[in-house]
């Protein structure tokens, strides 16, 4: 029997081309297409479809909220999260809300069909195409040690002194470009979206010891 799928994703240009894509395989057939969380509920519920391609950010509810509805109401839906967002906060609730499969949208032709055909022949398989430091990020806090370097826990020390990327590269003795990289990869490994983000993360994780707040 063929798998029966169920789009929904706000960008129609995006979904057309997944349902072109998916469409290409035998084995695939999806029925139904929606562009908010609502219309992605109420797809699921009239077709029964075996895998729902879920984005994140629609109108209407959450992608957890739907996770979560579609769960109680259809046990068997095999969700399958496919987007931009690479969070580790975002990947482990939705894996906890229910999701069967968190793709980014960068992912290869083969590989979003092997996790179509994985998820809906064994629904205990759990996959995963995100990147190694979202994936390290994932372990339970106990289960790992500081996540930051000493040279990104050196700059994270700085910023929290309200000091500018130009400052901290002149007390460090690096490029601008490369405060910048740490930075990145700091905001990357405590799933944070700023500076301040960042300063309050790494204190409520007690990453690091004697950490001023701005």
């Amino acid at each position: 029997m063929k798998v029966r799928i169920v789009l929904a994703d706000d960008h129609t240009l995006f979904r057309e081309g997944l349902r072109e894509l998916l469409s290409t395989d035998p084995d695939f057939e999806v029925v139904g297409e929606g562009a908010s969380g609502d219309e992605a509920i109420a797809l699921v519920d009239h077709h029964h479809p075996d895998v729902l391609l879920l984005d994140v950010e629609m109108p209407g509810p959450g992608a957890k909220a739907v996770i979560q509805s579609l769960r109680a109401g259809h046990p068997d839906i095999n969700v399958i999260v496919l987007t931009m967002h690479e969070g580790a906060g975002m990947v482990r609730d939705l894996l906890q809300s229910g999701a069967a499969a968190y793709l980014v949208k960068n992912i290869a032709r083969d590989q979003l069909v092997a996790a179509v055909r994985s998820v809906s022949r064994n629904r205990e398989n759990v996959v995963l195409s995100i990147p190694r430091e979202t994936m390290d990020a994932l372990e339970p806090p106990e289960a790992q040690e500081n996540p930051l370097s000493a040279r990104e826990l050196d700059v994270l020390r700085l910023v929290a002194k309200a000091m500018s990327n130009a400052q901290i590269a002149a007390a460090l003795f690096i490029s601008e470009g490369t405060v910048k990289r740490h930075l990145t990869n700091i905001y990357g490994k405590l799933d944070a979206v700023s500076r301040v983000d960042a300063i309050k993360k790494a204190a409520a994780a007690n990453l690091i010891s004697g950490l001023e707040s701005q």
